[in-house]
């Protein structure tokens, strides 16, 4: 039985150990809408709950290849259509003189690329999260360790997910409400 009015299930642990274990389990389980909370980074955590793939690099590399483009092709435009001045003698399409401006502008929209991608696909700034409204969530910046499988999950039901909560040994299992 689904109930709406209810974010997910969320498991209190201890130590980081008994939390990558746990994090084991559940995707053993068959859960895949699941997230993890702890006071500092633990890399075996996001191995367990298998979360490699990111769409970061993609991003960087779209934006540095447009800083690319529209950098050379912004001066190309200007230098050999739009304007084109002869001095010295030198060509309209001098590239030499073109690359160093290209190479700042390939650097800045690739960061720019990766910072703005970054906040958007961490989905940041969340003012609010589902996971606040639990009393004991306050401990995950001190030394709790949390992990939330969410009411979304194709396998969630409410009674079993808890059962199976429980049979990981944690501290406490609570109701995220919305």
């Amino acid at each position: 039985m689904k109930r709406t009015e209810i974010y997910g299930l969320m498991a209190e642990f201890t130590d980081p150990g008994s939390v990558v274990a746990a994090a084991r389990r559940v995707r053993e389980a068959g859960y895949r809408n699941v997230d993890a909370f702890s006071p500092y980074p633990i890399e075996e955590l996001s191995e367990a709950l298998e979360f490699h793939k990111s769409k970061l690099p993609l991003l960087v590399l779209i934006g540095g290849a447009a800083g690319l483009v529209g950098g050379y092709g912004l001066q190309y435009w200007t230098s050999v259509i739009d304007y084109p001045l002869n001095i010295g003698g030198r060509p309209f399409h001098s590239w030499v003189s073109f690359i160093p401006v290209t190479f700042e502008i390939t650097i800045l929209l690739a960061a720019l690329a990766a910072v703005l991608g970054m906040l958007a696909l961490n989905g940041l700034p969340e003012p609010y999260h589902p996971v606040f409204n639990v009393e004991r969530f306050a401990l995950a910046s001190k030394d709790r360790f949390f992990i939330c499988i969410e009411a979304t999950d194709p396998k969630f039901d409410h009674d079993e997910t808890w059962r199976f909560l429980v049979s990981l040994g944690p501290r406490f299992v609570s109701d995220v409400e919305h």
